[in-house]
């Protein structure tokens, strides 16, 4: 009965910690279009990969199965997050010509859990980490000639709290499932022209209103096959993310300020020789379900989109379609002291050059990505974990039919990230 009652103070006090640390995040990281390339350094030395391997506690953000391979073990990270982005416009039309860089070039991110063997076959483990975020900043408007005040850009931070259980059935399947609560932060600036009855549907909840809050949840759901010594398979789903509307906003994001978390799911092997266990290659397909979310999908590139009314159902949004993510990665464990990563990442483009305008606010051009990392078992109990990743530039480049015809803009963004972690055992 002690060691029960120890056990649960241990994960109270472990969870309380990592919520209180982790709600001090920053509102973005290495990302496919906004949503997070892997969590934890563990999965972001892999590219993002972690469906088919163990990537320390973390990685149950993507495989909640891998509960039995992760044991009773914490883990705490730091994330320095160093993006460039912005957008620059050419060309004769109303829009103000210049090349514009955002504000706010680091950010740091914490995060991190614990997980607990319950017994011989089951887990627990209580967690929080980032899903992405964005967030931009231009001290000057692009839109000063319809009255748009600086700064211009918007900020987005989702926070998720999650309670992982994971299960072996038999020796070769083990199935997780984890409730997720989300936690999401977002305000606008600079966005008058569209604050009024002809742009929105809500004028005077448009721009410039400060932060609103909203919360809401869903669940992740994983499997791990293991047919042979060799082979593992993943698969997880984390379903859409259903939350209350951001009413500050209603006047801009379609369907009354709902923004909802997309949808995601993933399909992922590993495959370690028999002859030489000390390496492992993994392979991933993701999919992100964008197009299911209003706000995120609908068009801003056709006058129906954006005299539709901003805030109504079909209101203009990013135009983003679903994204599909192709990873590979490589672990070699050269003795019982290190453990070496690395892996390379790509996505299909995240929206057509036409929607260039509004995405100026989230110019998340990025489609590949390339990551090193490495873990050094300290001790029995202690380990540290670092990463790098950079994604590459990449710029987008369009024009608006409706509002500026005759002006291109061309969106740009480039990535570097840096994790440390540790990691205790017991």
């Amino acid at each position: 009965m002690t060691n029960d009652k120890s056990r649960a103070a241990v994960m109270v006090r472990t969870a309380g910690i990592a919520v209180a640390w982790a709600l001090l995040a920053a509102p973005a990281q290495a990302t496919n279009g906004y949503i997070a390339n892997g969590y934890g350094g563990g999965s972001k030395g892999l590219a993002g990969a972690g469906v088919a391997v163990p990537t320390g506690v973390l990685g149950l953000a993507q495989n909640p199965a891998m509960g039995l391979k992760v044991g009773n073990q914490a883990g705490f990270c730091l994330t320095t997050f160093a993006p460039e982005r912005g957008f620059e416009t050419s060309g004769a039309g109303p829009l103000s010509n210049d090349d514009y860089k955002s504000e706010n070039p680091i950010f740091f991110i914490p995060c991190g859990g614990a997980n607990f063997q319950l017994n011989e076959r089951s887990t627990l483990g209580l967690f929080v980490f980032g899903n992405g975020g964005m967030n931009t900043e231009y001290k000057s408007n692009v839109f000063s000639a319809f009255g748009g005040t600086p700064p211009l850009g918007v900020n987005l931070e989702q926070l998720f709290i999650s309670a992982n259980y994971s299960y072996q059935v038999n020796d070769r399947l083990t199935f997780g499932i984890a409730p997720v609560v989300a936690i999401q932060r977002f305000s606008a600036t600079g966005l008058e022209p569209f604050d009024n009855a002809f742009f929105s549907s809500d004028p005077g909840k448009v721009t410039n209103n400060g932060d609103d809050w909203s919360t809401g949840g869903g669940f992740n759901f994983g499997l791990l096959y293991e047919p042979t010594s060799e082979w593992d398979i993943g698969l997880a789903y984390r379903s859409r993310m259903y939350m209350e509307p951001f009413n500050k906003y209603s006047g801009l994001f379609a369907e009354q300020g709902d923004f909802d978390i997309p949808a995601v799911a993933t399909l992922g092997a590993a495959y370690t020789p028999a002859k030489d266990d000390r390496l492992t290659i993994t392979a991933e397909y993701q999919r992100i379900f964008y197009s299911d979310v209003a706000a995120i999908a609908n068009s801003n590139a056709t006058a129906d989109a954006l005299f539709a009314g901003l805030g109504n159902d079909d209101g203009a949004g990013f135009g983003w379609g679903d994204m599909d993510v192709v990873r590979v990665g490589a672990i070699y464990r050269p003795d019982d002291k290190w453990t070496l990563r690395g892996g390379l990442s790509y996505a299909s483009q995240f929206t057509d050059k036409e929607e260039a305008l509004l995405n100026v606010l989230a110019p998340a051009t990025p489609q590949w990505h390339a990551s090193v990392g490495a873990s050094y078992k300290v001790n029995d109990r202690w380990g540290i974990t670092g990463s790098f990743t950079h994604a590459f530039s990449n710029t987008v480049t369009g024009t608006n039919d409706v509002l500026a015809p005759n002006q291109a803009i061309d969106l740009k963004m480039v990535q570097n990230e840096f994790a440390l972690g540790a990691t205790y055992r017991w």
